[in-house]
Protein backbone atom coordinates (compact mmCIF):
# COMPACT_ATOMS: atom_id res chain seq x y z
CA UNK A 1 0.00 0.00 0.00
CA UNK A 2 2.88 2.38 0.80
CA UNK A 3 4.42 1.63 -2.60
CA UNK A 4 1.19 2.72 -4.31
CA UNK A 5 1.27 6.01 -2.33
CA UNK A 6 4.86 6.68 -3.45
CA UNK A 7 3.92 5.98 -7.08
CA UNK A 8 0.86 8.25 -6.80
CA UNK A 9 3.00 11.04 -5.31
CA UNK A 10 5.57 10.56 -8.10
CA UNK A 11 2.87 10.86 -10.76
CA UNK A 12 1.48 13.98 -9.00
CA UNK A 13 4.99 15.51 -8.88
CA UNK A 14 5.59 14.70 -12.54
CA UNK A 15 2.30 16.31 -13.57
CA UNK A 16 2.71 19.32 -11.26
CA UNK A 17 6.42 19.98 -11.71
CA UNK A 18 7.13 18.48 -15.13
CA UNK A 19 10.24 16.51 -14.10
CA UNK A 20 10.41 15.15 -10.56
CA UNK A 21 11.14 18.13 -8.31
CA UNK A 22 11.91 20.52 -11.16
CA UNK A 23 9.46 23.41 -11.53
CA UNK A 24 8.05 23.94 -15.01
CA UNK A 25 9.81 26.59 -17.06
CA UNK A 26 7.74 29.72 -17.51
CA UNK A 27 8.05 31.70 -20.73
CA UNK A 28 8.55 35.15 -19.22
CA UNK A 29 10.65 37.93 -20.74
CA UNK A 30 11.84 40.89 -18.68
CA UNK A 31 12.64 44.01 -20.67
CA UNK A 32 16.31 44.96 -20.67
CA UNK A 33 17.62 41.51 -19.80
CA UNK A 34 18.78 38.64 -21.93
CA UNK A 35 16.71 35.52 -22.25
CA UNK A 36 18.13 32.33 -20.75
CA UNK A 37 19.07 31.18 -24.25
CA UNK A 38 20.90 34.43 -25.04
CA UNK A 39 22.72 34.39 -21.70
CA UNK A 40 23.87 30.80 -21.86
CA UNK A 41 24.26 30.06 -25.55
CA UNK A 42 27.46 31.26 -27.10
CA UNK A 43 28.78 29.80 -30.30
CA UNK A 44 32.41 28.99 -29.74
CA UNK A 45 34.25 28.27 -32.97
CA UNK A 46 36.02 24.93 -32.97
CA UNK A 47 34.27 23.73 -29.80
CA UNK A 48 32.36 20.51 -30.32
CA UNK A 49 32.64 19.18 -26.78
CA UNK A 50 29.64 19.16 -24.46
CA UNK A 51 29.84 21.54 -21.52
CA UNK A 52 30.00 19.97 -18.05
CA UNK A 53 29.74 21.36 -14.53
CA UNK A 54 33.54 21.79 -14.57
CA UNK A 55 33.43 24.00 -17.65
CA UNK A 56 33.49 27.74 -18.09
CA UNK A 57 30.66 29.67 -16.45
CA UNK A 58 29.63 33.05 -17.87
CA UNK A 59 27.42 35.58 -16.10
CA UNK A 60 26.56 38.90 -17.75
CA UNK A 61 26.33 41.64 -15.11
CA UNK A 62 25.88 44.43 -17.67
CA UNK A 63 25.07 43.77 -21.32
CA UNK A 64 27.02 46.17 -23.53
CA UNK A 65 25.63 48.05 -26.49
CA UNK A 66 28.83 48.74 -28.43
CA UNK A 67 31.05 46.78 -30.82
CA UNK A 68 31.13 43.00 -30.30
CA UNK A 69 34.29 40.97 -29.77
CA UNK A 70 35.63 39.22 -32.86
CA UNK A 71 38.55 36.88 -33.40
CA UNK A 72 41.68 38.87 -34.23
CA UNK A 73 40.28 42.13 -32.84
CA UNK A 74 42.39 44.19 -30.46
CA UNK A 75 40.32 44.47 -27.30
CA UNK A 76 40.83 46.50 -24.14
CA UNK A 77 39.44 45.41 -20.79
CA UNK A 78 39.56 46.21 -17.11
CA UNK A 79 39.47 43.16 -14.88
CA UNK A 80 39.89 41.79 -11.41
CA UNK A 81 40.91 38.17 -10.81
CA UNK A 82 40.29 36.18 -7.63
CA UNK A 83 40.60 32.63 -6.41
CA UNK A 84 37.45 30.86 -5.23
CA UNK A 85 38.32 31.77 -1.61
CA UNK A 86 38.18 35.47 -2.56
CA UNK A 87 41.94 36.07 -2.65
CA UNK A 88 42.67 38.70 -5.31
CA UNK A 89 45.66 37.76 -7.47
CA UNK A 90 45.54 40.44 -10.19
CA UNK A 91 43.64 43.59 -11.11
CA UNK A 92 44.00 46.13 -13.89
CA UNK A 93 41.81 48.41 -11.76
CA UNK A 94 44.45 48.36 -8.99
CA UNK A 95 47.22 49.11 -11.49
CA UNK A 96 45.16 51.94 -13.00
CA UNK A 97 45.90 50.58 -16.47
CA UNK A 98 43.51 48.59 -18.70
CA UNK A 99 44.77 45.45 -20.43
CA UNK A 100 44.85 45.21 -24.25
CA UNK A 101 45.34 42.01 -26.27
CA UNK A 102 44.42 40.31 -29.55
CA UNK A 103 41.22 38.39 -28.95
CA UNK A 104 40.69 34.76 -29.95
CA UNK A 105 44.26 34.01 -31.02
CA UNK A 106 45.69 32.46 -27.85
CA UNK A 107 47.35 35.50 -26.27
CA UNK A 108 45.44 34.90 -23.03
CA UNK A 109 44.21 31.83 -21.16
CA UNK A 110 41.57 29.79 -23.06
CA UNK A 111 38.92 30.73 -20.50
CA UNK A 112 39.21 34.37 -21.58
CA UNK A 113 39.23 33.64 -25.32
CA UNK A 114 36.07 31.55 -24.90
CA UNK A 115 34.45 33.52 -22.10
CA UNK A 116 34.49 36.87 -23.87
CA UNK A 117 32.83 35.57 -27.07
CA UNK A 118 29.79 37.69 -27.92
CA UNK A 119 30.59 40.40 -25.37
CA UNK A 120 29.97 44.02 -26.41
CA UNK A 121 31.72 47.25 -25.42
CA UNK A 122 30.22 48.57 -22.19
CA UNK A 123 29.48 45.05 -20.96
CA UNK A 124 30.65 43.50 -17.72
CA UNK A 125 30.89 39.75 -17.10
CA UNK A 126 31.91 37.37 -14.40
CA UNK A 127 33.86 34.39 -15.74
CA UNK A 128 34.35 31.33 -13.54
CA UNK A 129 37.15 29.47 -15.26
CA UNK A 130 38.10 25.88 -14.38
CA UNK A 131 41.81 25.17 -14.03
CA UNK A 132 41.89 23.26 -17.34
CA UNK A 133 41.03 26.53 -19.13
CA UNK A 134 43.43 28.59 -16.99
CA UNK A 135 46.83 27.51 -15.62
CA UNK A 136 46.06 23.83 -14.93
CA UNK A 137 48.32 21.63 -12.83
CA UNK A 138 51.24 24.06 -13.12
CA UNK A 139 49.51 27.06 -11.55
CA UNK A 140 51.21 30.43 -12.03
CA UNK A 141 54.16 31.19 -9.80
CA UNK A 142 53.38 31.92 -6.17
CA UNK A 143 50.13 33.67 -7.08
CA UNK A 144 47.86 30.97 -8.54
CA UNK A 145 48.07 27.48 -7.03
CA UNK A 146 47.90 24.30 -9.15
CA UNK A 147 44.42 23.23 -10.31
CA UNK A 148 42.85 26.55 -9.25
CA UNK A 149 39.46 27.68 -10.50
CA UNK A 150 39.68 31.40 -11.27
CA UNK A 151 36.98 34.06 -11.09
CA UNK A 152 37.33 37.18 -13.22
CA UNK A 153 35.15 40.25 -13.38
CA UNK A 154 35.81 41.68 -16.84
CA UNK A 155 34.62 45.01 -18.25
CA UNK A 156 34.97 45.44 -22.03
CA UNK A 157 36.19 48.97 -22.78
CA UNK A 158 37.07 48.86 -26.49
CA UNK A 159 37.06 46.61 -29.56
CA UNK A 160 39.26 47.53 -32.50
CA UNK A 161 38.29 45.25 -35.38
CA UNK A 162 41.02 44.07 -37.75
CA UNK A 163 41.14 46.02 -40.99
CA UNK A 164 39.61 44.28 -43.99
CA UNK A 165 40.96 44.79 -47.47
Amino acid sequence: MIGLGVVAFGVFALVFFGNFGTPKKLDVEVEGTKTEKESLQFEIEGEDEEMTAEELQIEDIVVGKGEETASGAKITVNYSGTLTDGTKFDSSYDRGEPFTFLFGVGQVIPGWDKGLVGMKVGGKRILTIPSEMAYGEAGAGDVIPPNATLIFEVELLDVELPETE
